[in-house]
């Protein structure tokens, strides 16, 4: 958990100086002396971001668009590694949330984003199916003998803190199926597929009515950061860093939090 830690130190950074700013938090300036500025804050933008940010970010997206009469952001979720490798590749992008600061940093390297703020951080719980038919009640019982367990890529983030959980616990887990993101693992345990899928804990907390978690203790849980930038390729670079600053925003860490992300 110490990376979050860290985290919530960023968190306070960004607070005081979005305070500094004088609390808006709809991403355009207001009053009389700002129409130059709220006029370029207009036009579509096309948002990178995890799996696991589905929720809370489509609804930050319609929130900020109300906020920003003329705008529109278009979505592209998926895995971070995924979505690095399109930005990396020249796919029109203005902005990517990640959920890997490391997949931020290859972006970083590869000249596409600079500056990238830390805005969340997300833990690993155990989703089962609701009927629990293989009686998963710790961690531990993934390891156990005919126990079908499904989990993200290696190369995921998902995977990767999976992977560090396991570490932790001093188990071995073989997976039946490896998935590309967070969001397919889910899908396989809430069609019973599999007996268990390690995910994080905002995606059990969206899917409660078809799954149920299983606590992962802290300490043998394991997180990960959230890193968002707007990126140098943007064709329209004031709505892609409104849109960053609205995430940044009270309202989006709210949104963040009611999601069950960790924010300061």
């Amino acid at each position: 958990m110490r990376r979050i830690a860290a985290l919530s130190s960023s968190l306070l950074v960004v607070a005081a100086v979005l305070a500094g700013c004088g609390g808006d938090d709809s991403g355009a300036s207001s009053g009389s002396g700002s129409s130059s500025r709220s006029s370029s804050v207009t036009g579509t933008i096309n948002v990178f971001a995890a799996a696991s940010l589905q929720e809370s970010f489509t609804k930050l997206g319609s929130q900020f668009e109300d906020k920003n009469p003329g705008t529109k952001v278009v979505f592209n979720f998926g895995p971070s590694s995924g979505l690095a490798e399109q930005i990396g590749s020249g796919a029109p992008a203005d902005v990517f949330a990640s959920a890997s600061s490391s997949t931020m940093d290859d972006v970083v390297k590869g000249g596409d984003a600079a500056d990238p703020t830390d805005f969340a951080a997300n833990t690993m719980e155990v989703a089962v199916p609701s009927d629990n038919p293989a009686a998963v009640k710790t961690v531990q019982d993934l390891a156990k003998k005919g126990v079908k367990v499904a989990l993200c890529d290696v190369d995921v983030p998902c995977g990767v803190v999976a992977q560090e959980v396991f570490d932790n616990a001093g188990i071995n887990v073989t997976p039946v199926t490896r998935e590309v993101d967070v969001k397919a693992v889910l899908s396989k345990v809430a069609l019973g597929e599999v007996d268990a899928g390690v995910v994080y804990v905002t995606d059990v907390k969206a899917a409660s009515a078809d799954v149920s978690g299983v606590k992962i203790p802290d300490n043998v849980n394991s997180s990960t950061t959230y890193p968002i930038a707007t990126l140098t390729g943007s064709k329209n670079k004031d709505t892609a860093q409104a849109f960053v600053k609205y995430v940044l925003s009270p309202a989006g860490i709210s949104a963040l939090r009611k999601a069950g992300f960790t924010v300061s």
